[in-house]
C-alpha cells in the first residue's frame, strides 16, 4: 500500500502507474497499446481531486454524470481496434479525452466528438 508521504512525493503515482502496465501487461499482448497506454498520464483526465486514483482500474467520475473508463478496459478496445500508425481515428463520445489521447500515439490523425459542452472544454 502507498503512505500519502510517498504519494505527496510522487512516488506513489509512479507506483501506481506501474502496476496499471504490470495489470496491462497481463491481458494485452500489442506492446504498442501498452506504450501508448505509458506514455499517456491519466492523472491530466481526471478531477485534481481524484489524481490520487488515477492509476487504478476502475472507472472514475470526471463530472456531468459521466466517466472516464477503467484502464484496462481503454487498452482492450484500443487493441481491438488494431490501430495502424496511418490511420484516422475518430472518437464519439470523447468524455475526458483520453481514450483519444492514448489512440493518437498510434495513428496519424484522431477527431474527437463530445456533446457535452463542459467536458468538451476540459478534454
Amino acid at each position: 500500500m502507498v503512505t500519502p508521504k510517498a504519494e505527496a512525493s510522487g512516488n506513489g503515482a509512479a507506483s501506481a502507474r506501474e502496476r496499471m502496465l504490470e495489470l496491462l501487461r497481463r491481458h494485452i499482448r500489442d506492446p504498442l497499446v501498452i506504450a501508448a497506454m505509458a506514455a499517456v498520464p491519466r492523472e491530466r483526465f481526471v478531477p485534481a481531486h481524484l489524481n490520487h486514483r488515477a492509476y487504478d482500474d476502475c472507472a472514475l467520475p470526471i463530472g456531468e454524470g459521466q466517466t472516464i473508463s477503467q484502464p484496462l478496459m481503454v487498452a482492450l478496445m484500443i487493441e481491438a481496434l488494431q490501430p495502424l500508425p496511418g490511420d484516422r481515428a475518430l472518437e464519439v463520445g470523447a468524455g475526458s479525452g483520453y481514450a483519444a489521447a492514448v489512440v493518437s500515439r498510434l495513428v496519424r490523425e484522431v477527431i474527437a466528438v463530445e456533446l457535452v459542452p463542459e467536458l468538451c472544454e476540459r478534454a
